[in-house]
């Protein structure tokens, strides 16, 4: 039995939200139906695809050998509508980019503003993510990583480099002892991303500072400039968050500095898809010189 692309469809969504309420979220069907469909699907192909458990639908050995063949017949729907659409200069639809949230706060409203201006039938949707995003469940077209991943089938290119330092509000100078050395940083109060919840070494900057306790933490690299702004402690800050938050004065910068990437996540299928390629460059440019603009100001 050659299953058609609706099957194909329904038998994605399910895999990769690996329930039926998920999948039936995302195409809009009741659950009761994305379950007829794969048992449906099941039955025709004659083997089960799915390991159905209290945690949800995992997939079978065969349904691992299906995945890769519809995951190519997604790849080629997509670059068939493409197709049709024409070569407009335009770009239009919908593009989802996955991001961290410094980045997703701080530069890509900015770029992706830019971006829309120029293409204004185009749907960008930016997710701040404090964790690592899942690219082959399709929760996003494109992500923006600060470190490159080293498995799966992934487009990585280097967007650009950027740079943190240690920050304390005007107040938090004004009524503590000067910090002069990094001795003189014993005994304060950090702010910084909690521990068990640090989803790259990248990220681990405390560490690297030698600093082991973190009083004041958050997921968020907002929360904790907003921490920093209310004077409450010392946390290390992007460059480019700086001009949003002028109460911020670096300190100890010229033992302190600390330089990180961002890199540009696809799916490899991506790559024949002239439309998110046109994206992807358009991205990269933007957050280039949006760093360096930021990063100029402070």
């Amino acid at each position: 039995m050659d299953p058609h692309w609706d099957d194909m469809r329904v038998f994605l969504a399910v895999a990769r939200e690996e329930s039926l309420s998920g999948a039936g979220r995302q195409l809009k069907l009741d659950p009761a139906t994305v379950g007829r469909r794969i048992a449906r699907l099941e039955s025709d192909m004659g083997v089960p695809l799915f390991a159905k458990s209290p945690q949800g639908y995992a997939l079978s050995a065969a349904g691992e050998r299906l995945m890769a063949h519809a995951e190519a017949a997604e790849q080629a729907m997509r670059a068939a509508a493409e197709a049709l659409s024409g070569t407009s200069e335009t770009l239009s639809g919908q593009i989802r980019i996955a991001a961290p949230d410094g980045c997703a706060n701080y530069l890509l409203p900015q770029v992706c503003a830019r971006i829309g201006e120029a293409h204004p039938d185009l749907d960008i949707q930016i997710v701040a993510l404090t964790r690592v995003v899942n690219l082959s469940r399709r929760e996003a077209d494109m992500a923006i990583a600060v470190s490159p991943p080293t498995a799966g089938k992934l487009l990585v290119q280097k967007i650009t480099d950027y740079h943190l330092h240690l920050v304390a509000s005007r107040l938090y100078l004004r009524t503590n002892p000067p910090l002069e050395t990094i001795e003189d940083l014993r005994g304060r109060r950090m702010i910084g991303y909690i521990p068990d919840m640090i989803f790259d070494a990248e990220l681990d900057y405390l560490s690297d500072l030698g600093i082991e306790r973190v009083p004041l933490a958050s997921n968020s690299v907002t929360v904790q400039l907003r921490f920093a702004v209310q004077g409450a402690g010392l946390c290390v800050a992007h460059d480019f968050s700086l001009p949003s938050h002028r109460p911020l004065r670096k300190v100890l910068a010229d033992r302190i500095s600390l330089t990180r990437s961002f890199y540009l996540v696809r799916h490899q299928g991506d790559q024949r898809s002239e439309r998110l390629n046109r994206f992807a460059e358009m991205l990269c440019e933007g957050m280039r010189a949006e760093v360096a603009r930021l990063e100029g100001l402070t």
